[in-house]
């Protein structure tokens, strides 16, 4: 899953819900379930989300809604294999972003 956010340093939990087209009740429950996710609150408790924690939304996102995981599964799998996983995804996304890239090139030949 390719995210369209803004280069920025914190992301809203609006922006985050909307990047990953679901709503803000998800990403609040996600972060009460998987202790990976520390998004930082202002005076007024408003949720600010690092690069760090998104990568992480990622990863549960592509576990639970790509990969079929339960909640507790993803949990097992996050903490078993949290390093390994965040990895994988990594490599999993460049390259997805680069066969896009070919595709692209391949169809203005």
């Amino acid at each position: 899953m390719h995210l369209n956010l803004p280069d920025k340093l914190y992301y809203s939990i609006g922006e985050v819900a909307e990047a990953f087209g679901v709503n803000t009740s998800l990403i609040r429950f996600w972060e009460k379930e998987f202790k990976e996710i520390k998004p930082k609150k202002n005076a007024k408790g408003d949720r600010r989300f690092s690069k760090a924690d998104i990568e992480t939304l990622q990863v549960i996102y592509h576990l639970v809604k790509e990969r079929g995981f339960t909640l507790e599964g993803a949990k097992t799998h996050l903490k078993e294999q949290g390093q390994q996983t965040l990895n994988n995804y990594e490599i999993i996304r460049k390259l997805e972003a680069i066969k896009a890239e070919l595709l692209k090139i391949k169809n203005q030949l």
